[in-house]
């Protein structure tokens, strides 16, 4: 009577393992590169929050927020309002963002004026397409 009570627990043990291990496993790792081209505020917190969004379902995963056109602003100092945000995104996650030299060129915006830890890539839409080449997945941020 007690061997069957003893295998009763452990299968009940083992079935509550396997189902707990069923219902949450780590999601595979990704990456993911964002477009941004706007200055618009909204769309500015938008890549801020999916940053976090991503982050936090998998601290593996990977980020690339390519800025052109107007999305330079977002890190360059005096332009932004959201340079402490993404100082955290840089810190806290696996994320690099990157400025396009081209637009810093049509702006006249200098590496000097860029917020820390700002890559600059020769040509922001180069960027993007290279990335979706080498298998990332491709976000337009916009709202």
């Amino acid at each position: 009577m007690k061997r069957i009570l003893l295998f009763a627990c452990l299968a009940v043990l083992v079935v509550g393992v396997t189902a707990a291990s069923v219902q949450s496993p780590q999601p595979k790792p990704y990456k993911v590169v964002f477009d941004l081209t706007s200055s618009d505020p909204l769309d500015q917190r938008a890549v801020i929050r999916w940053i976090k969004e991503v982050s936090a379902v998998n601290a593996k995963n990977e980020m690339e927020v390519v800025m052109y056109a107007r999305g330079l602003d977002l890190v360059v100092s005096g332009k932004t309002t959201m340079a402490s945000e993404v100082a955290e995104a840089i810190r806290s996650a696996k994320v690099t963002f990157n400025a396009c030299a081209i637009a810093m060129k049509n702006q006249q915006v200098e590496k000097s004026q860029l917020l820390p830890n700002m890559q600059i890539v020769p040509d922001g839409i180069g960027e993007i397409v290279a990335k979706q080449n080498a298998g990332w997945g491709y976000i337009k941020v916009g709202h």
